[in-house]
């Protein structure tokens, strides 16, 4: 069957991929494909399905516009799962694009640029920069939670009031957070994660300067008014440390590097200088790849001021 209006395919493809995929991969997919219907046009050339020898053309135009390895990476898996979708063949297998994928990565390498790692020293610094209010309330917790139990910025939004458990040992409450799905866990068996003493007085603080603490999102937006918005975003994490981190008077070239998993990296960091095991660092952190760790934790040796 050919399909004359690639665009219209791709909007098919993509409504048959929501609740399979993350939001933010289906989103990725979108528009690196949508890229690529605009470079096949041009060429006069058609972008689903393509051909092998379109792949090859437009890895190397990536390459010349200066995109990663790891973005083009992630256009050729997009490329894959939407040809693949359609039951068309797979043009990201043929080996002349596997040449082509090869001598991409040694002309510019693998290397993917890892966020600054907020360790547990940072942390102190960042919590002390808070300021009053509901704003700083929400901060600490933020920071807290993150830190305890590694959470992607993704799973940090997701995180819902009616999940808090409390236990008491020994005279001391702390809570547990339920993450429901995850990266690694595509099919939302979920996961229960402990919190410390000091992230569970966080979170009550908080809770106790919302309207209804009993359900609906964990962490919400705060306007510089200090009234509470609606839902906070994936995309805001990085820009609440990267504000924190000023106030902490942190070098500006670090706070460039802070992103939505600082935290993430950071705990990562100190489990390694506190002899932790990969085995259990990779179980906290619920990673699948040694690999991935191992970036994450490669400048480990450096100190910043």
């Amino acid at each position: 069957m050919k399909h004359t209006n690639p665009k219209d395919l791709l909007n098919q493809t993509i409504k048959r991929m929501d609740g399979a995929y993350a939001d933010s991969t289906i989103r990725a997919y979108r528009v690196d494909f949508e890229h690529f219907i605009k470079y096949c046009e041009e060429l006069d050339e058609s972008p689903l399905p393509t051909t092998p020898e379109t792949i090859c053309l437009y890895i190397k135009s990536l390459v010349q516009d200066g995109r990663s390895s790891a973005s083009i990476r992630r256009v050729m898996a997009g490329m894959t799962t939407i040809h693949k979708l359609n039951r068309f063949p797979d043009p990201t297998k043929d080996p002349d694009v596997i040449l082509e994928i090869r001598r991409m990565h040694r002309k510019i390498g693998r290397y993917q640029k890892q966020a600054f790692g907020i360790t547990g020293e940072i942390l102190e610094k960042l919590l002390l920069a808070t300021e009053a209010g509901n704003r700083g309330a929400r901060d600490r917790a933020l920071l807290l939670v993150a830190y305890d139990t590694m959470c992607r910025r993704s799973e940090l939004v997701s995180l819902l009031i009616e999940d808090i458990r409390y236990s008491e040992t020994n005279g001391v409450t702390k809570a547990s957070v339920l993450i429901r799905k995850s990266k690694t866990d595509q099919l939302a068996k979920g996961r229960r994660l402990n919190l410390s003493q000091q992230a569970t007085e966080a979170i009550n603080l908080w809770l106790e300067r919302l309207r209804n603490p009993k359900e609906g999102q964990l962490f919400k937006g705060v306007n510089r008014g200090q009234k509470i918005t609606g839902s906070l975003g994936s995309g805001q994490i990085s820009r609440i440390y990267k504000r924190l981190a000023k106030r902490a008077g942190l070098n500006k070239e670090l706070i460039e590097q802070i992103s939505g998993h600082s935290l993430r990296v950071g705990h990562a960091q100190d489990m390694v200088n506190s002899g932790e095991s990969m085995p259990m660092i990779m179980s906290k952190g619920r990673w699948s790849k040694t690999d991935t760790v191992m970036r994450y934790v490669e400048h480990i040796n450096y100190r910043h001021n």
